[in-house]
Formats: structure tokens, C-alpha cells, sequence
């Protein structure tokens, strides 16, 4: 009994020998925490730069900023002259270092690009695992802020200015607004701990508001469940996006395609809802979600366009309205549209203009997107639902697409019809 017990002994002896030496599991740091002493001793991989390491053991009395950005993202290429600029500024009281968790292949098949080429300057962290797992984030621009050991601020990559650095630098009053980048799919500002409450099951939700939130991306999201969607978000966009969005989903439940051409704004000052964003209109940006019962999820389009309509200044509905418009039909009952098989193409209004093994909707998506040759609304009256293969030249107006079509047995001819069409006002011009 006594050998044994000292066997025990020993086992766990050893055991917590071997924890003790184990690293410790790193956590996220959050504003105010203290750097680790990983972050200064590890030894950090490089590429574009004649060293194939670093550490930032050398520059703990700076103000570092962590630029984390990655090869496919525009907005971080394009401040890549702004953080080279502030570097040569202010010299050795910062530190700016880029950091990307693509591996160094993709990195450096990237700065021997033409496009990579443009950036000699700049040096980059590849691989990185280290710096994600304490400060993490979903997209990038990313940008950490350290200073005097401590982690200061996380922000986006615009609030990186000659101002906030000096702010910093000044130990003055911070204009910096603390970005927390999330990535769960649960409601916008709703906890996403509320699904560990047992019992509750969120059947509606509404989230409307005005204005950027840095948090968030540009683009939307969707709420699913066996096949069906339930919910959507639209996260600082123009009202004008996502007035298209709901209107297409919309067309799309009755069997219809919406386009441009099929919208009729009578908005008094369309720039207010309709722009190109960027950072002068960002407070006209709109953030959105709204979620319906599963069981009701057919009417989440109808409602969501309704809910807008209750919380701004514009009334959008979907109409009937009497429109010039091009039909596309039938001329006789031979089939020459029929596809052979083979590989789906869809390229048509290119040069040349080619559908193989393809619906009919592949040309109507074009030819709806088309302002020049297709000016008017298109509308497929043939009833054709198989594939079809279409040849044609390079198509530079109406007459050749007609003439092409011709050969097929097409006709696209102007005409009048009664068309589902969205309509945008302002509240103020309707009449009670």
C-alpha cells in the first residue's frame, strides 16, 4: 500500500510539473488590460522586408498601432500610403506594423504582383495566430492601439489620422471611437447570450436605426432555418440598396424580376437616399434587422417594407402601372433554343454573346441590366422553362439583338403592359 501511494505521489507530482510548464491559454484582451510578454519576446515572421523576423521587444516605449489587413481587402491596400506617411512623421514614437494571417507564400506572391509592387514600404507579420487570438476581429481594416504597455483602443482603419495619433502621443483628451467587431448570427444589439434562456424563443424582432455603425461591415445578412428565410439585416447601407433588396425578394415571391427600370422615385432630394458611400454621407447610412415568426416567413418582405415606410420620411410600395416595355416571344413552334448539353455558359451581351445549357433568365438579367442596348423593362412572354443554348455576335444595339433573336425564332418588340413596379415618394407629397 505504501509503494503504491508513493507512486501516486509522484503521478501527481509530475502532473503539475507539467502543467505549471505548460503556456498559458491566452484570452482576449480587452481596453486597459496589459500586453503579455509574448507579444514583445515572440519571434514574429516577416516578408517584404530584408529580415526575416522581429520582435517588438525594441519598441515597448512606443505607440504601436497593429494594422491587420489581408491581400483581397481594397480599403486596407489603400491605407498603406497613409500608415507609411504617419510612420515618416513621427519617426520613432510609433511603431505601425502590419499584420495579416495569410501564410507567406500568398503574402509574397502578392508583393511580387504588379499591384503588390506598389507597396515596397511596407513589411508584414504573416501566419498570425498570436495577435488574432488576443485581439480578435471579424473583417479588416483592424486596427490595435498600444501604449505604454497596456492595450489602449480598437478601431477601424479610418480613424487612423495625423489628429488621433497626436492626440495619443499628447496624452490629450482621445477622439477615438472603440470599434468591437462581432460575428454571430444572432438579432443586431440583442445579447447573443438570450439563447441560454431556457424557455424563450424570439419570434419577432425590429432593430431600425440611422447612421454608421463602425462595428458592422457594409452588406447584408440572413436569418435561416430549413431552407427558409425568416429575417434579414442590412448593415450601413443607402436606403436606396436596400429599398432594391426587399423589392427583388418581393418580384421574386410573385414570379417576377425586378430591375431598375422597373422603379419610379419621386424623392424631392433623391441624394438623401440614394449616394456612392463614403464618409460624407456615412450619417445617411441605414442599419436594419427585423425578424418574423418562422412560421410567417413568406410576409417578412412585405412587413419589413412597411416598417421602413412607418419609420422614415418616404412611402415605398410596390404598383401596377401601365409602362413601355420589350417582350420577348415565340414565332413558331419549332424548338431551336433547345441546349445540346455541355458546359453552362453564361455570357451574354459579351463579345461574343454566348448561353449554353442555361434558363432563359440568364439573358433576361442582362438585358434588364443594360441601359444602352436594352433600354426599356424586358419581359419573357415565350413560356419556355427548359435549357437553352444561344450564339450570337458581338450584340451592340437593339436592332442586331432583334435581328440575332430572329434566327432562333425569337421576337423582342416594344410594347405596353401593366408592370409590378416599385414607387418611392415622399411622405409629405401623398395625399390623406
Amino acid at each position: 500500500m505504501k509503494k503504491k501511494f508513493c507512486r501516486e505521489i509522484l503521478s501527481l507530482s509530475f502532473l503539475a510539473l507539467l502543467f505549471l510548464q505548460m503556456p498559458a491559454q491566452q484570452k482576449a484582451l480587452k481596453i486597459g488590460d496589459v500586453i503579455p510578454e509574448e507579444v514583445w519576446t515572440t519571434s514574429l515572421p516577416l516578408v517584404n522586408s530584408p529580415n526575416k523576423t522581429t520582435t517588438l521587444a525594441k519598441d515597448r516605449d512606443k505607440l504601436i498601432l497593429l494594422d491587420f489587413w489581408a491581400t483581397w481587402c481594397s480599403s486596407c491596400l489603400k491605407g498603406f500610403p497613409k500608415m507609411e506617411k504617419l510612420q515618416q512623421k513621427y519617426g520613432d514614437r510609433i511603431k505601425i506594423v502590419a499584420v495579416s494571417s495569410q501564410d507567406r507564400a500568398t503574402l509574397e506572391k502578392f508583393f511580387a504582383s504588379k499591384n503588390g509592387q506598389r507597396f515596397k514600404g511596407v513589411s508584414s507579420v504573416s501566419d498570425d495566430l498570436l495577435f488574432k487570438k488576443l485581439f480578435p476581429h471579424v473583417g479588416v481594416p483592424f486596427i490595435v492601439w498600444i501604449k505604454d504597455g497596456k492595450l489602449l483602443n480598437t478601431t477601424d482603419g479610418d480613424q487612423v489620422t495625423e489628429n488621433t495619433v497626436a492626440e495619443v502621443l499628447d496624452g490629450a483628451k482621445s477622439s477615438l471611437q472603440t470599434v468591437v467587431q462581432r460575428d454571430d448570427d444572432g438579432p443586431l444589439m440583442l445579447s447573443p447570450d438570450i439563447n441560454l434562456e431556457k424557455g424563450f424563443v424570439l419570434t419577432n424582432y425590429t432593430f431600425f436605426g440611422k447612421g454608421r455603425i463602425r462595428g458592422l461591415g457594409f452588406g447584408s445578412r440572413f436569418h435561416r432555418a430549413n431552407g427558409k428565410t425568416y429575417g434579414r439585416q442590412f448593415t450601413n447601407l443607402s436606403l436606396m440598396e436596400i429599398y432594391r433588396a426587399i423589392a427583388s425578394e418581393i418580384f421574386n415571391q410573385h414570379g417576377d424580376h425586378f430591375s431598375t427600370k422597373r422603379m419610379i422615385s419621386l424623392v424631392h432630394a433623391p441624394k438623401e437616399i440614394d449616394f456612392t458611400t463614403d464618409n460624407e454621407t456615412e450619417s445617411k447610412l441605414y442599419n436594419i434587422d427585423y425578424l418574423v415568426s418562422k412560421t410567417e416567413s413568406d410576409s417578412l418582405y412585405p412587413r419589413m417594407l412597411r416598417m421602413i415606410n412607418e419609420n422614415t420620411a418616404y412611402d415605398a410600395s410596390i404598383q401596377k402601372k401601365p409602362m413601355r416595355c420589350l417582350v420577348l416571344k415565340r414565332t413558331s413552334n419549332k424548338d431551336k433554343i433547345v441546349t445540346k448539353g455541355g458546359v453552362f455558359t453564361d455570357a451574354f451581351l459579351k463579345n461574343p454573346s454566348v448561353l449554353q445549357n442555361a434558363i432563359l433568365d440568364f439573358m433576361l438579367s442582362p438585358m434588364n441590366a443594360n441601359n444602352d442596348i436594352t433600354p426599356l423593362p424586358v419581359i419573357d412572354e415565350t413560356g419556355y422553362k427548359g435549357k437553352v443554348d444561344l450564339y450570337f455576335s458581338a450584340v451592340k444595339d437593339l436592332k442586331t439583338l432583334q435581328k440575332e433573336l430572329a434566327a432562333y425564332d425569337l421576337s423582342l418588340e416594344e410594347t405596353e403592359r401593366d408592370l409590378n413596379v416599385l414607387v418611392i415618394q415622399d411622405k409629405k407629397t401623398l395625399k390623406p
